[in-house]
């Protein structure tokens, strides 16, 4: 298939939980996850975009609120909605029956501009695209009932994003792995860890969506970012 090069790129503890902790140490490898994957001057990574699941949108971005939805709307066209294809950098979300509720076309982090880019499914309601349309936030469609990973990645290389950045959560960033559709995981390792068993973890099974099987790895790279911090690459063995 035609698609970006996808790399997994994700801060985590020593316990592989990926959740935030009030530790000095938790604050050097946020700092060193931002500088790799975009700060200008700094970024590693190279990406034309990253990508991340509803849950993770919701949590650092729209705080689970409800979009205003004009259910009467008329019928918008089939397809895609696109505002801004030629943008330098996208960030693109997962939200398959449509239910976040963006406000912005763009959101900056890391001192870099990400236009928005929805990917829903066929489930998504015609008042949630009419919203998006209405904000000028742009969508594709890929799958019926869940986002298909494949025709997805195929849209995303169509508008030039030829290096894509999965920033996670723990489902979204197995169910790539299970689906042969990544290509290196980018780990910034701090020395933290807080052992809570419920904590979101850097890779999660959950059907339907992924399963438990064991996936082996190659080290490609380990280097010492300072304050205790590694930076650990892989190869994801096929």
């Amino acid at each position: 298939m035609n698609r970006p090069y996808v790399i997994i790129h994700t801060h985590t503890a020593l316990d592989g939980g990926i959740n935030s902790m009030d530790l000095p140490e938790f604050r050097a490898g946020s700092r060193h996850y931002q500088d790799i994957a975009l700060t200008p001057g700094r970024q590693r990574l190279d990406i034309d975009a990253y990508l991340n699941g509803k849950r993770s949108t919701e949590d650092n971005i729209t705080h689970y609120k409800v979009p205003q939805l004009d259910e009467n709307a008329p019928e918008v066209p089939a397809g895609d909605f696109l505002t801004e294809p030629d943008a330098r950098m996208f960030y693109v979300s997962i939200d398959p029956r449509g239910e976040l509720a963006l406000e912005n076309t763009a959101l900056d982090y890391g001192g870099v501009s990400a236009h928005f880019l929805e990917v829903l499914s066929e489930k998504a309601s015609n008042g949630y695209k009419d919203y998006l349309r209405r904000k000028g936030i742009s969508y594709i469609i890929a799958g019926a009932e869940q986002v298909d990973y494949r025709v997805m990645l195929e849209k995303l290389k169509a508008l030039g994003i030829e290096r894509l950045m999965v920033g996670g959560g723990g489902t979204i960033n197995w169910s790539f792995v299970q689906n042969g559709l990544v290509d290196e995981i980018s780990m910034v390792l701090a020395p933290i860890a807080n052992g809570n068993p419920d904590a979101p973890r850097f890779f999660t099974a959950r059907e339907p969506y992924s399963r438990v099987t064991p996936v082996a790895f190659d080290l490609i790279g380990v280097e010492d970012m300072g304050d205790g911090v590694l930076w650990l690459r892989y190869k994801v063995r096929k």
